[in-house]
C-alpha cells in the first residue's frame, strides 16, 4: 500500500508541477519568453518566480516519490507508468478547465477521451499484484 500511495503522491506532484509551470510561464511569455536574454537570465527568471520555482520543486519531489514507488517488486513499471501519466493527463485537463488563470476549453470529445483514459487506468490498475513486496 505504501508504494501505491507513493505513486499517487508522485502523480499529484507531477500534475501540480505542470500546472504551475503553465501558469508561471504565462507572464514570462508576455515579457518576451524565458530565453530572450540568454540562459543565465532565464534561470534567474525561474529562481525569482515563486510559481515556477515551486513547480520545479514539485518535479523533484515527484521523481523521488516515483522512484520510491518503483522499488516495489509488485508494482511493475508497465502498470505504474500508465497510471502516473494517464492519471496526470486527466487531472491536468480537468484542473486546467477549472483554474481561473488557465480556463482551458474541453469539448465533449475531449471529455470522452478523458473518461476512456481513466477507464484504461482502472483496467491496468486492476492487474496490479498485491503491493506487499
Amino acid at each position: 500500500m505504501k508504494y501505491v500511495l507513493s505513486l499517487i503522491i508522485a502523480l499529484l506532484l507531477n500534475a501540480a508541477a505542470n500546472l504551475m509551470m503553465k501558469v508561471g510561464m504565462k507572464s514570462v511569455a508576455e515579457g518576451g519568453g524565458l530565453l530572450k536574454s540568454g540562459v543565465a537570465a532565464g534561470i534567474a527568471t525561474i529562481v525569482r518566480s515563486p510559481v515556477l520555482l515551486t513547480g520545479l520543486i514539485c518535479f523533484a519531489l515527484n521523481a523521488a516519490f516515483y522512484m520510491y514507488a518503483l522499488q516495489s517488486r509488485a508494482l511493475k513499471i508497465s502498470i505504474a507508468y500508465p497510471i502516473m501519466i494517464g492519471g496526470g493527463f486527466a487531472l491536468i485537463a480537468i484542473v486546467a478547465r477549472l483554474h481561473p488563470a488557465l480556463h482551458e476549453r474541453l469539448t465533449t470529445v475531449q471529455l470522452l477521451g478523458i473518461l476512456l483514459v481513466l477507464s484504461g487506468i482502472v483496467v491496468i490498475g486492476s492487474q496490479m499484484e498485491s503491493p506487499s513486496a
